[in-house]
């Protein structure tokens, strides 16, 4: 199976939907295990696309990979550690026909993810080791309720200026508009400037 290079280590991230990065998680149950996978936008930290399944295997991965996809605009960088389901041939094929960019961290090096495992634990911490899910429909409803409503509305951040993503990202992108119109008024009085009316 092919592995790429570790293309976002001295990359510096300015602007949602430059670097997506992915990673699988264990989710225990009462009588075993489910699996997560998650994409995570490494400016704004919101979580672009998940999926929570009982199997493990690249299926898992494409179907959240396609979420973020149709819910997103495409990112410049993907990046994962060396897993198999990541370096899936189909997999790999979305990535290629959508033209983003491979990036992988070093064999053995999960801090080279680290955004990724931080969310995690976030994860862990404040939501599955506090409780004891029966089944996969309770996990599922909790960790849908945890990402969206909590980790997203109400976590603080202190990458984020101690804001939660969905507010950070908003706040970007307000800036963002303000910014653009700022230089279109700019522009056009330039323009009038330059080209002033002519009486008849």
């Amino acid at each position: 199976m092919p592995k790429y290079p570790n293309l976002i280590k001295n990359l510096t991230i300015t602007e949602p939907n430059y670097v997506w990065g992915v990673d699988i998680t264990y989710i225990r149950l009462t009588n075993g295990f489910v699996h997560l996978a998650a994409i995570i936008d490494f400016h704004t930290k919101k979580i672009r696309g998940w999926v929570l399944s009982k199997r493990l295997d690249a299926s898992l991965t494409i179907e959240a990979l396609n979420k973020a996809l149709t819910n997103n605009p495409k990112p410049k960088y993907h990046h994962s550690d060396q897993g198999v389901q990541y370096c899936d041939y189909d997999y790999v094929g979305i990535l290629k026909n959508q033209e983003i960019q491979i990036s992988m961290s070093d064999k053995g090096n999960p801090y080279q993810n680290n955004i990724t495992e931080s969310f995690f634990k976030t994860l862990k911490y404040n939501e599955v080791y506090l409780n004891e899910y029966e089944s996969f429909e309770e996990a599922f409803s909790n960790i849908e309720n945890f990402i969206e409503l909590v980790y997203h509305k109400k976590r603080l951040r202190s990458s984020l200026g101690y804001l939660p993503p969905e507010e950070f990202e908003q706040q970007f992108f307000n800036e963002k508009s303000r910014s653009l119109e700022t230089n279109l008024i700019n522009f056009n009085k330039q323009n009038i400037s330059l080209n002033p009316a002519k009486s008849c």
